[in-house]
C-alpha cells in the first residue's frame, strides 16, 4: 500500500516536474496570495472588505493559471480562469470609476 501512494506521489510531484510545474505553482501561489491580503485587511478593520490588491493578485494569478491550462490543454480550466479574469478586470474598472468621481481623489 505504502509502495502505491509513494510511487504516485513521486509520479505527480517529480517525476512530470518541469518548467509549467513550477509556473503552475508560482501561479497558484500568487491566487493564493489574494485570500491572504483579503484576510489581512479584514482582521485589521474587523469586518470583512475586499483590498485593491485583491484584485490584482487575482488577475495575476489568473493570468499565470490560464497560460499554465493553455500550454496543459485544460479546457475547464481555461474556461474558469477566462471568465475569472473578466470578472476581476471589471472590478477594477468599478473602483477606479468610483474613484475618479470621488472629488477627493
Amino acid at each position: 500500500m505504502l509502495a502505491g501512494l509513494y510511487e504516485w506521489v513521486y509520479d505527480v510531484f517529480v517525476a512530470q516536474w518541469d518548467f509549467w510545474v513550477l509556473w503552475g505553482f508560482v501561479a497558484q501561489f500568487m491566487f493564493m496570495m489574494r485570500f491572504m491580503i483579503q484576510w489581512i485587511a479584514s482582521e485589521r478593520v474587523g469586518r470583512s472588505i475586499v483590498p485593491v490588491a485583491f484584485w490584482f493578485f487575482s488577475i495575476g494569478g489568473g493570468s499565470l493559471l490560464l497560460t499554465y491550462a493553455i500550454v496543459k490543454k485544460d479546457p475547464v480550466f481555461i474556461a474558469g480562469q477566462g471568465l475569472g479574469l473578466i470578472i476581476y478586470f471589471r472590478n477594477l474598472w468599478l473602483i477606479y470609476k468610483e474613484k475618479r468621481q470621488d472629488p477627493n481623489f
